[in-house]
């Protein structure tokens, strides 16, 4: 029997992988994977390899900023105010998904609706595989850092 063709922002990130000729399975959990210790629990993983999607707002210009941080990290702020070369502000759910099409616990590192500019943690670059988020807060993909770097165009820099 065929696989259900996936919907909506799951979709979205399905098609866009496609695009980067990425074969990435998704997963589909009945848990959530909203957290990074809640992806990681549910794949099996170290928490660290979770690449999880952090949106905040460029003060001046009032754009989205989505970095890709190891699971286990926390952004310094200022390292990426630096990076930026802009002041950022927290990003409310409404900001996140007007600007990504995406929920928070959801944010894809691809498939968003609008312009999102992007800085990946250096730390994701010392694991073989790693998982981010594919649209939904029960949804994943394994990648690796290089193909997350291609499929992403993002900045490398260190975050935490």
């Amino acid at each position: 029997m065929a696989e259900p063709a996936p919907k909506g922002s799951v979709a979205r990130v399905r098609d866009a992988l496609a695009r980067f000729d990425l074969a990435a399975e998704i997963k589909e959990f009945d848990a959530s994977t909203r957290t990074s210790a809640e992806a990681a629990a549910a794949i099996g993983c170290d928490v660290a390899q979770i690449a999880k999607s952090l949106v905040f707002r460029a003060k001046s210009a009032n754009q989205p900023v989505l970095v890709i941080a190891s699971g286990s990290n926390r952004v310094d702020e200022k390292k990426l105010e630096a990076a930026l070369g802009d002041k950022i502000g927290r990003a409310d759910p409404d900001f996140v998904r007007a600007a990504t099409g995406f929920a928070i616990g959801g944010v894809a590192p691809v498939g968003h609706t609008g312009p999102v500019q992007i800085f990946i943690d250096a730390d994701l670059r010392q694991f073989a595989e790693i998982w981010a988020a594919a649209g939904a807060p029960n949804a994943v993909f394994r990648l690796t850092p290089a193909e997350l770097e291609r499929i992403t165009g993002g900045r490398v820099i260190p975050v935490k």
